[in-house]
């Protein structure tokens, strides 16, 4: 059984080839990230007031995680460069520590757009959305949804796959226009994905509407808007996806601490005074 096992497990390894590295690092990658939102969450728990907290600086600059990871990622893709090769255990070790410095650079990516410590507030969950996002990019690579080599023998072939893939990659420019940024991610592996994407409504706040939307076509900015509302099904539900991986926001957290702070005194049993 453990000998069928291992064989099964050396042919998948070899099966993937060069990918192989991609999936070092993804390993890497998913840890890293794993590891460090449990960890800020912990930080903020009360129940485990014995887990470390934040790296401070003796002038008492806090540094971030994401600072840690930016020089895990320059010195794994600087060594790997440097080795000139791409067999090897070296080569993998660089994979995975690249991808512990992105999972650590990754984390914090609302901080690096808004340039400002956002990480408990709402604009910091775009965190988990870039997360997400990169998670199933390197997944659809890793499962070899690359894009096909051109082929240079034959004019015709190569006119048609150049025009096709103009084509198909003016849907997806589209599709990112509109705001529709998983459709346009994905759409790059996916055939027909950027079309879908491409003739529905555009998000109220993306480039498209600002654009031809708004004061040019009230009616539809108007439906963007209803259509994009914040109660929507499909916002709660992120909301939930978003709250299971990183956590709530500062604000609900403090909110449903105070909310349990009269049960959990009322829970308490009164002492009686003791005897002098």
């Amino acid at each position: 059984m453990e000998a069928t096992f291992a064989s099964v497990i050396d042919g998948t390894w070899d099966s993937l080839s060069e990918r192989r590295f991609l999936l070092l690092m993804l390993v890497g990658f998913v840890s890293a990230f794993g590891f460090i939102r449990l960890s800020t969450r912990l930080m903020r728990s009360p129940r485990v007031p014995w887990w470390p907290g934040s790296v401070v600086s003796e002038s008492g600059v806090h540094v971030h995680h994401l600072f840690f990871g930016i020089m895990l990622m320059m010195m794994a893709g600087g060594l790997s460069f440097a080795a000139g090769e791409t067999d090897g255990p070296w080569y993998a070790i660089y994979a995975v520590l690249f991808g512990i410095g992105l999972g650590l650079t990754i984390d914090e990516y609302a901080l690096a757009l808004h340039l400002d410590d956002v990480y408990w507030t709402r604009e910091g969950r775009s965190s988990i959305d870039a997360t997400l996002i990169a998670l199933g990019f390197f997944g659809f690579v890793l499962l070899a949804f690359v894009p096909t080599r051109i082929d240079t023998d034959s004019f015709a072939v190569l006119a048609t796959t150049v025009g096709a893939a103009t084509v198909h990659f003016g849907w997806v420019l589209l599709a990112a226009a509109k705001s529709r940024l998983v459709h346009a991610l994905f759409g790059i592996f996916l055939p027909g994905l950027g079309v879908y994407a491409g003739v529905r409504l555009a998000k109220p706040q993306s480039p498209w509407a600002k654009r031809f939307y708004g004061e040019r076509r009230p009616a539809k900015q108007a439906r963007a808007e209803h259509r994009f509302r914040a109660d929507r099904l499909t916002d709660e539900i992120k909301d939930r996806v978003r709250d299971a991986i990183g956590g709530v926001t500062e604000e609900e957290y403090q909110a449903r601490l105070a909310a349990a702070a009269p049960t959990a005194a009322a829970r308490t049993p009164k002492r009686s005074p003791s005897p002098r």
